[in-house]
């Protein structure tokens, strides 16, 4: 049977308002496009990593309405395994409110919904069958988190954690982790390091080694990426585009990663090849309408 990359996280219904500039607390500013797409970071991430070629295995949970629906049936048109997907009797479907700016900044308001219902009894031991990769991130319960990053440990299944959004974490989070992939915000909020320099970057690095982790990826947006493992340590920069919508750069990033490291590629070269993935999704409005497909890189 063909290997498979395990995605676990979350999936919801962006709604998205294009405008000049961000309101300040009380002011209402006429916007202009509105769009209503799939997201969530799990979802966004299964969908970048199966566009890129991976065969992807998507476990996550959402309400028994319209949102649900779409979502499971848009998955499974992108060849996504969304068999493991469960539906909460309580919970409506994760929703994100996003407003995007002229520069591509945006801001994002999440209602989690029954993503937050997903737990370990969700998770049958056959997820994690013909699988030697994972990716999570923190929009579900960080128990649900832990218990599946035990269960890889378990399997001897290489796992990875896009700790976003962010929050502090403990060693059981951290240790034994293959690799991790905050951003400066997230880093800072974990290792109480401020991301400002390249010495910054090191020990943040650092830091995490100590908690366990085996390799370590920071995402600094537009400037690329700082990599720091045994093959490679220093600043990948990213390709420069210019930007239209940042919504699921890191979600894009964070799945073509999945599929490099899936194919074989080295952790610089799979790096490379997401920072391109990620460079192009900005270029687009949208989250899991902005992941490039495997031909669109290699046209670069």
């Amino acid at each position: 049977m063909k290997q498979k990359v395990l995605i676990v996280g979350s999936s919801n219904t962006d709604m998205v308002v294009k405008t000049e500039y961000f309101p300040k607390p009380g002011e209402t500013v006429l916007g202009g496009t509105f769009l209503m797409n799939p997201g969530g970071k799990g979802a966004n991430q299964a969908v970048a990593a199966a566009r890129l070629g991976a065969d992807v295995r998507f476990v996550a949970k959402t309400g028994d309405d319209v949102f649900g629906k779409q979502a499971r049936d848009g998955l499974s048109k992108e060849g996504i395994d969304t068999r493991f997907m469960s539906e909460s009797p309580t919970l409506a479907s994760g929703v994100a409110l996003i407003t995007v700016d002229t520069q591509g900044q945006n801001e994002i308001v999440v209602a989690s919904g029954a993503n937050m219902d997903l737990h370990p009894a969700d998770i049958p031991d056959d997820a994690f069958e013909d699988v030697k990769l994972a990716l999570l991130q923190l929009e579900i319960p960080a128990g649900t988190v832990r218990w599946t990053l035990a269960k890889c440990a378990e399997k001897q299944i290489r796992a990875i954690l896009n700790p976003a959004p962010a929050m502090r974490l403990g060693p059981e989070l951290l240790s034994g982790l293959y690799l991790i992939t905050p951003n400066e915000i997230e880093t800072e909020l974990i290792t109480g390091i401020p991301i400002d320099d390249e010495e910054s970057l090191q020990k943040a690095a650092a830091y995490f080694f100590e908690q366990g982790v085996q390799h370590v990826i920071i995402t600094l947006g537009s400037k690329g990426i700082y990599l720091a493992s045994e093959d490679f340590t220093g600043i990948i920069p990213a390709p420069v585009v210019e930007a239209v919508d940042s919504t699921a750069a890191g979600d894009v990033f964070n799945g073509a990663l999945l599929k490099a490291l899936d194919h074989g590629e080295t952790l610089e070269d799979a790096s490379r090849f997401a920072c391109l993935a990620a460079a192009i999704s900005v270029t687009r409005l949208g989250a899991q309408s902005s992941a490039p497909y495997q031909h669109e890189l290699a046209s670069h």
